[in-house]
């Protein structure tokens, strides 16, 4: 009987996915999806700060995906902000600079805000900030295909929406000509989240610019920067900044989450579908976030390394949610007290964002490529709820952007049924969070299906 279910719920899923397309493409979204309280409101008017780290700062050598730098500096040693700490390692990999002029107090594992313990250099922070001296690898018109990538590769830029996947390998597809689309993320659909916003109003011209850049890699390219409509300041602007330009336009998309997810933000700007098997290139498309498009233009234009990011600093436990320009590495507590502290004493943190971020036990952890926020609530509201059966309402299939059924799902994973987890689609779970957030039931949907996915995908990379 429950294969059965499923069979039928997933086809009348592909019908009702397939008579809402034509209409969700004029909207440019996607079909599923929720519309969460955003709390936006509480930083998004809070221009960029810069602050600067006062205690030491850690670099962990892994905060990317792949394989982890190799340390270049050992003990002692004196570092400048811009100098390389720690070298790429293999092909997928990503060297990491100092963000701080100072001296190295240690190598050795350091807690990150997963929990886990990674191997990281430890700069002990004198306050000088000296940096390296930084030029431009030249006139961006006489550079090749090639110096513009290893330029991105040299300067350890990674996928800072919160991937980290290494930039210089998504732009380096094995048949470049066939890219169409250059979509820079700029939905930011996370609730609370504002640094991304912040950066399109403050820094625009940045963002062009590094989009020019990457479409000098994909010649049959467009450029599309794609902005949820909640952001109507931020649409006018960058039209405006894009006006002339024959390669790049700005496309408004249907305020909803998950929109800004790699999958559905392609369906909503081009109409092509992946799946967990493919790759953005596989459709003809390179996505990137807003602060790695910036990235990307500081690295050719003016030699920058990587080596900070916009971190929106909010929730209603803090005194003033900020957007601070953070050095990688700096401490989260330190941020805390930069946005004065808490209110009161809060019940949830949050790394990220509240839908796909993660739960923090300890602030002693460092900020990394990666880090976009810090959620801080007065509540936590998902401990206090007491999950009950599934009632077969249906609610999670409806909201699914990956078209599966959650429910049934969540029950292979939960009963350890992985062949029935794998041939019901399993793997192609965003882990979004959707079937949590509408479930009735209160049922811990996605937290589930994530376990089993994390059980698959180190199966896969084990066999190989």
């Amino acid at each position: 009987m429950r294969n059965k279910f499923d069979k039928l719920c997933h086809k009348a899923w592909l019908a009702y996915s397939q008579r809402g397309r034509s209409e969700n493409m004029r909207k440019l979204t996607f079909q599923g999806g929720v519309h969460p309280y955003d709390g936006k409101d509480l930083s998004k008017d809070k221009p960029i700060v810069s602050v600067l780290p006062k205690g030491e700062l850690v670099y962990p050598v892994s905060q990317h995906i792949g394989a982890p730098a190799t340390p270049i500096v050992k003990k002692g040693d004196r570092v400048l902000a811009g100098q390389k700490i720690a070298e790429q390692n293999g092909f997928v990999s990503a060297p990491i600079y100092a963000s701080v002029s100072g001296t190295v107090k240690s190598i050795e594992p350091r807690r990150v805000v997963t929990g886990d313990s990674v191997m990281s250099i430890v700069v002990e922070n004198d306050g000088q900030y000296e940096e390296v001296t930084m030029e431009p690898p030249g006139d961006l018109e006489s550079l090749s295909r090639e110096q513009v990538i290893d330029c991105i590769k040299e300067a350890g830029i990674v996928g800072m929406g919160g991937a980290g996947f290494p930039t210089y390998v998504k732009l380096s597809p094995k048949e470049p000509e066939k890219i169409e689309y250059c979509i820079a993320n700029c939905a930011e659909c996370e609730p609370y989240l504002t640094s991304d916003y912040r950066r399109m109003l403050e820094e625009p011209e940045k963002l062009v610019g590094g989009m020019k850049i990457i479409l000098q890699l994909f010649p049959n390219a467009r450029g599309v920067l794609a902005v949820e409509d909640n952001k109507p300041d931020c649409i006018r602007l960058l039209q405006e900044m894009v006006r002339g330009e024959e390669r790049i336009s700005v496309k408004a998309l249907q305020t909803k989450y998950p929109q800004g997810a790699e999958r559905t933000l392609i369906y909503a700007v081009t109409g092509r579908r992946i799946n967990s098997s493919m790759l953005p290139a596989d459709v003809g498309c390179v996505v990137n976030n807003v602060d790695t498009v910036v990235a990307v233009y500081r690295a050719v234009t003016e030699g920058r390394p990587l080596m900070e990011r916009i971190v929106t600093v909010t929730g209603d436990a803090i005194e003033n949610p900020q957007n601070y320009r953070v050095r990688i590495g700096m401490n989260y507590r330190e941020l805390i007290e930069e946005a004065g502290g808490f209110r009161g004493k809060p019940e949830k943190i949050v790394c990220g964002g509240p839908m796909m971020g993660f739960a923090m036990f300890d602030l002693d952890v460092p900020t990394t490529k990666t880090s976009t926020a810090l959620l801080c609530l007065s509540k936590d509201e998902v401990s206090a709820m007491e999950p009950g059966p599934c009632i077969n309402c249906g609610r999670c299939v409806e909201v699914c952007p990956g078209r599966v059924v959650p429910s049934r799902l969540a029950d292979y994973a939960e009963h350890f049924d992985e062949e029935a987890f794998v041939k019901n689609d399993g793997m192609e779970c965003c882990e979004c969070g959707c079937c949590s957030y509408v479930c009735p039931a209160k049922r811990p949907l996605t937290q589930q299906i994530k376990s089993m996915r994390k059980i698959q995908l180190a199966k896969r990379k084990n066999s190989k």
